[in-house]
């Protein structure tokens, strides 16, 4: 029995799919990101050539890939597609959710990676904060300040249905419990 490894000759090409990306507009302030990449999976062989093919108009033909392995579970050595090789290198010392970009007419670039896991509201935030020109924030804080804001959203919308399934008035101004299920009701109300 033959076990095709290669997926390009398997001829089992699955639809490429746009690379979601936000970039840096040209600007002569220098940030520490150059934008952000939202993959839809972990698996670089599939995403690299997308995100490569969306790049080449504006940065060039990319020629290296360099990843943190905790982000990505199988790192190729290379990605083929489109008759070109992206070489894909890993380090430990580079943050998770960064990936760098070589290529030899322009140089390197620095993505903010978002996680494919993240919803669509946080990814939109993430993506936006990335691109800002000039930005001193690094991809390690711009994911732990969206860590603080996804816990902020939870904890107001746990706060909300506390206060939904008490009927709005469980609680004093102080979050206190008052001990009762409603609102006292005037006697003189209903005439």
């Amino acid at each position: 029995m033959t076990t095709i490894l290669d997926r390009a000759a398997a001829g089992t090409h699955a639809p490429v799919r746009p690379a979601r990306l936000s970039l840096t507009p040209n600007t002569t302030l220098a940030g520490q990101l150059d934008g952000a990449w939202w993959p839809y999976s972990r698996d670089l062989e599939a995403e690299l050539p997308a995100l490569a093919a969306a790049l080449d108009e504006p940065w060039g033909r990319i020629t290296r890939v360099s990843v943190n392995p905790i982000s990505w579970p199988v790192i190729p050595r290379t990605v083929r597609f489109d008759g070109r090789t992206v070489h894909v290198g890993w380090f430990t010392e580079q943050g998770p959710d960064k990936l760098i970009l070589l290529s030899y007419t322009v140089g390197r670039w620095d993505l903010l990676v978002v996680p494919p896991e993240t919803g669509p509201a946080a990814a939109a935030r993430l993506m936006s904060a990335a691109v800002i020109p000039g930005s001193v924030l690094t991809a390690a804080t711009l994911m732990a300040n969206e860590a603080a804001i996804s816990r902020g959203i939870r904890e107001a919308l746990s706060e909300e249905d506390s206060w939904e399934a008490e009927g709005g008035a469980g609680t004093s101004p102080f979050g206190h419990l008052m001990g009762r299920k409603a609102l006292p009701v005037p006697r003189d109300t209903w005439r």
